[in-house]
């Protein structure tokens, strides 16, 4: 059975940073394409960050050259580094894995962003 836990949310005031990380449960983990995404209250879920089986990289424009997402497939892991947190970034965070047939989220970790 696919699992993927996130872990590293919390509270942090604006300015601030967390790393989220993602572990997970899954066969030949560097085949899939990983994404993180957020939705905030009376919003829809969006991209914020991912990253394919190459490594190639794409960013939401709301946080280019603020959050950097990575992966270290010998750990079944992918990273979320969130630098210079605003208050418009708190949503529940949400790990992706996909691959062709193959579509799996994590239930979340929560992020609030307030002083």
């Amino acid at each position: 059975q696919v699992q993927l836990v996130e872990s590293g949310g919390g509270l942090v005031q604006p300015g601030g940073s967390l790393r989220l990380s993602c572990v997970a449960s899954i066969n030949i983990f560097s085949t899939y394409n990983m994404g993180w995404y957020r939705q905030a209250p009376g919003k829809q879920r969006e991209l914020v960050a991912a990253i394919t089986s190459d490594g190639n990289t794409n960013y939401a424009d709301s946080v280019k050259g603020r959050f950097t997402i990575s992966r270290d497939n010998a750990k079944n892991t992918v990273y979320l580094q969130m630098n210079s947190l605003k208050p418009d970034d708190t949503a529940v965070y949400y790990c992706n894995a996909r691959k062709i047939f193959a579509n799996y989220w994590g239930e979340g970790t929560q992020v609030t962003v307030s002083s």
